[in-house]
């Protein structure tokens, strides 16, 4: 496993200057979106060359949902550029780029590198997370689309071997952005714990993150330095666990809301997590974890003490509150052939991660219940 360095970015970047210096970088390939321009961060970038003699090299040619063919062009400019260094600087889209761009750089460019065996390489890559939510910044995970089909990538190499954590970064963000982000992260922890791959190692990650974005969530929303950082740091503690764990149903079942509904993936799984939850601990018996029901149990008491919950009924309540009180809203579902795509698009590869059972009626009775108009605000 990749042992990553974590930088805290200050007023001047200064931890920044230092650590392109250890790893005497001469040439940097620059991973970034078009928002680019509007953080902070980009004027270190801008007279980085008259005051280091280091070259910076700019990517900006990929979209959200980034296509296989970004990643050409990517992998193309990197061995031109001839960089010692990536750094990705956005949200999930740069972070899968920057990745893929790291992961192909060795391998043979004239044939279809998803059809290669993967060949681990020492391409130091930076990153530098946007928003607090996603986590990619710590794990080994990124998603590219060729030919109009998700292809999920997974291997140790995508892991960033150091990432820099910059709170400035997360002052411009819409306050929607914000929200729906900090309920992602908040829903990796929370999946995490429960997932039916936790380890002790893992549950440490969930556990500090879930304190973490439970006693920072009204300074981070109020947009308090402090707040931010701290978020970052959690979202960084959930990515590490989800990279042990990987996700479970809440995030199954959230891909398709996305595309039918427009809303920010953080706030699709937290409208799924809401009434996922109180039916798993209302339905313990249909424990399918190894380990059995009674740690099941234990595991859900845990995760209510890390909410700061009396009891894991609690704590599915609480999480309940704290998703109406962002004012989150409740897309309409239009008819039962609505209900029957969204039940039909959950993928069971995910389910096998998740400690109860849950069938398709299940998941459309669930569904029924997330758009229920008893629930509409």
């Amino acid at each position: 496993m990749i042992k990553q360095q974590i930088l805290i970015a200050g007023e001047k970047y200064e931890r920044l200057d230092e650590y392109l210096m250890e790893n005497h970088v001469r040439r940097i390939f620059l991973v970034c979106s078009s928002s680019f321009s509007l953080l902070r961060i980009s004027k270190y970038f801008y007279n980085l060359l008259q005051r280091t003699g280091i070259e910076v090299t700019k990517f900006t040619d990929f979209k959200p949902n980034p296509l296989y063919d970004s990643v050409l062009e990517g992998v193309k400019l990197y061995h031109k550029s001839e960089s010692d260094l990536i750094i990705a600087i956005g949200g999930g889209s740069a972070m899968d780029i920057a990745k893929c761009i790291k992961l192909y750089s060795n391998m043979n460019a004239n044939r279809n590198y998803l059809t290669q065996i993967i060949v681990p390489n020492k391409v130091k890559l930076l990153a530098v997370p946007t928003t607090a939510g996603s986590g990619s910044e710590a794990t080994k995970y990124a998603v590219i689309y060729h030919n109009g089909e998700k292809q999920s990538i997974s291997d140790d190499s995508c892991i960033p071997s150091a990432v820099l954590m910059d709170a400035s970064v997360l002052t411009t963000l819409p306050i929607y952005q914000k929200k729906s982000t900090m309920m992602d992260a908040l829903c990796h922890a929370i999946e995490s714990f429960w997932s039916v791959n936790s380890s002790v190692e893992s549950k440490r990650y969930s556990r500090e993150a879930i304190c973490m974005i439970m006693s920072n969530k009204e300074l981070y929303l109020d947009n308090n330095e402090t707040g931010n950082m701290n978020m970052l740091k959690a979202a960084y503690l959930a990515g590490k666990a989800i990279n042990i764990t990987q996700t479970t149903a809440g995030h199954a079942m959230c891909y398709k809301l996305t595309g039918l509904y427009g809303i920010a993936h953080g706030h699709a799984v937290a409208l799924c997590i809401s009434k996922l939850w109180p039916f798993m601990v209302a339905n313990q018996d249909r424990c399918i974890d190894a380990r059995g029901r009674k740690y099941l149990s234990r595991l859900f008491d845990e995760i209510a003490a890390a909410m700061g919950c009396r009891n894991a009924v609690d704590a599915a309540y609480s999480f309940q509150v704290l998703f109406d009180s962002l004012e989150l809203t409740i897309p309409d579902v239009r008819d039962n052939a609505e209900y029957d795509s969204l039940k039909k698009s959950v993928n069971p590869m995910r389910l096998k991660n998740h400690p109860i059972q849950l069938d398709e009626n299940t998941i459309n009775e669930l569904y029924h219940q997330i758009f229920s108009r008893r629930n509409k605000r």
